[in-house]
């Protein structure tokens, strides 16, 4: 079930969401980081393809080089799939709180109100202060307008 907010409810509600979103922000950009190391690994072990001279012999030798690589990506998929956890349930606190996330990046946020009857979005994003953009539903970021514009 939907919550509407008025003004002072949503606004109440960034202290708890501006660290929500500072966290997905941080999280995107480890994410994105730990990608472009899995990538560069796959690139060194010649595409992760098997073979060649550098693997490790028989047992008891030292790991070749394809060992490791295989050893460290499937460390960096395990701490990959860690954060996108770890988001996901950044995610589900918002939606439980019944904010929209428009953009991770960003910050960007929806939140539902009412105003004269009909539903409009209290619109937010990180960095900004107080609550001070609205939008019809049907017109998202680009058509925010200040919140003196509702009275």
């Amino acid at each position: 079930m939907t919550r509407f907010y008025d003004i002072d409810a949503a606004n109440a509600t960034l202290p708890e969401v501006r660290e929500i979103l500072t966290v997905l922000a941080e999280h995107r950009l480890e994410l994105i980081r730990l990608r472009d190391r899995l990538l560069e690994l796959r690139a060194e072990d010649g595409g992760g393809q098997t073979g060649g001279d550098d693997e490790g012999g028989p047992a008891g030798e030292a790991p070749g080089r394809h060992d490791v690589a295989v050893a460290d990506e499937k460390r960096l998929r395990l701490r990959m799939q860690g954060i996108i956890d770890q988001m996901q349930a950044s995610v589900a606190r918002l939606e439980e709180l019944s904010i929209t996330l428009r953009d991770i990046q960003t910050g960007l946020i929806d939140f539902p109100a009412l105003v004269s009857g009909r539903q409009v979005s209290l619109c937010w994003r990180l960095g900004e202060g107080q609550i001070e953009w609205w939008h019809e539903l049907s017109e998202g970021f680009g058509g925010r307008r200040r919140l003196s514009d509702l009275a």
